[in-house]
Parts: structure tokens; C-alpha cells; sequence
């Protein structure tokens, strides 16, 4: 995929103005400060981690984009600031749906409610399909209602719920949405 793609303005027909780049070394900062939030991290562990860890995982994103051509990407708003990151990985744990494409997303408390998640999820569907993702999941707590709702609005259907592992008596659901034409 070239930069050009990576980098251009989306403007959907619904919802906000936004940008998806392949993230950089610097993105590393930027996600430690915007998910520093305990709302934002309620369904990941309830506080930030440490800036090793988004060191290393922006490292990969941008492994993961260089192999496969997408990654989870930097998402920006129309002014050019850092809000999350939304786009698709491979399944990185050794529990769930291995061996999957998992889509996702993870927002700065500033953009909830703004359409940010939805439509950069829907701009991922298409990245996605157009690298030959027949297939994607989402792993969503089940307590978290507004993943869900993205979920919904993305025309995913529930495949199945079970216990997330590590943390006493709570539920993950896993989502899935065939890409094919």
C-alpha cells in the first residue's frame, strides 16, 4: 500500500472528517497520553500502560502494515490531532480467536460520541477487503456497550461469548463479519 492511501483525508458520507496513517515512533507518545484515561481504559486493564508497551506495539503496527498492508492505524481528526487508533491486526493473544483478523478500535475520551470509531472502522472494512481479508472479528468485553454498538452499526453479528481471560467474572463477546464480495 502506498503512503498516499495511508495519509489522505477521509471525508464518509456520514460521520466526521478523519485521517488513518501507518503509526509512527512518535504515535507511541501520543497513544500514552490520549488512552492515560480511566474511562478509556476500563475494558483494557483500567489505566494506561506504560509507554514501553506502546513503544513496541506501534513498532508492530507499523511490522504488521509493511507485511500485510494494513495494521491498526493512527487515527486523526480533521484538525490534524491525535485521537486513537482504529484498523486490523492478526489475533495477538494465545487464547480466542487465533489465527483471526481482528478489527478494532481504541478512542481519546474527546472523540466518543462523535462517530470517529464507526466511520474509521467502516474505512477499515474496505482497507481490509481490498488487501484480500476474507474474514475479520471483534473481541469486545461484554459491559462495553458503545464497542458493541460500533459493532452493530459495522453489520457484525455475535458468534460467541466466553470468559476473558485473567479477569474474574467477566464476559468477552467475539464478533464476526464476512468481507467477501
Amino acid at each position: 500500500m502506498t503512503d498516499l492511501l495511508h495519509a489522505a483525508d477521509t471525508r464518509p458520507a456520514e460521520g466526521p472528517a478523519f485521517r488513518l496513517r501507518v503509526p509512527t515512533e512518535e504515535d507511541a507518545y501520543a497513544w500514552h497520553r490520549v488512552f492515560d484515561d480511566p474511562e478509556v481504559m476500563e475494558f483494557h486493564g483500567g489505566r494506561s500502560a506504560e509507554l514501553s508497551v506502546y513503544q513496541e506495539f506501534t513498532a508492530r503496527q507499523r511490522r504488521h502494515d509493511a507485511e500485510l498492508g494494513f495494521c491498526l492505524w493512527t487515527l486523526l481528526d480533521d484538525e490534524g490531532e491525535v485521537v486513537g487508533f482504529t484498523g486490523a491486526q492478526p489475533w495477538p493473544h494465545p487464547w480466542g480467536p487465533v489465527g483471526e483478523i481482528e478489527i478494532g478500535w481504541r478512542l481519546a475520551r474527546r472523540a466518543w460520541g462523535r462517530g470517529y470509531a464507526t466511520a474509521a472502522a467502516r474505512e477499515t472494512l474496505e482497507r481490509v477487503r481490498a488487501a484480500g481479508v476474507e474474514r475479520v472479528v471483534a473481541m469486545v468485553n461484554a459491559r462495553n456497550e458503545r464497542s458493541i454498538a460500533v459493532t452493530r452499526r459495522l453489520g457484525m453479528a455475535l458468534q460467541d461469548t466466553g470468559p476473558l481471560p485473567g479477569r474474574a467474572d467477566e464476559l468477552g463477546h467475539r464478533f464476526g463479519l464476512e468481507l467477501r464480495a
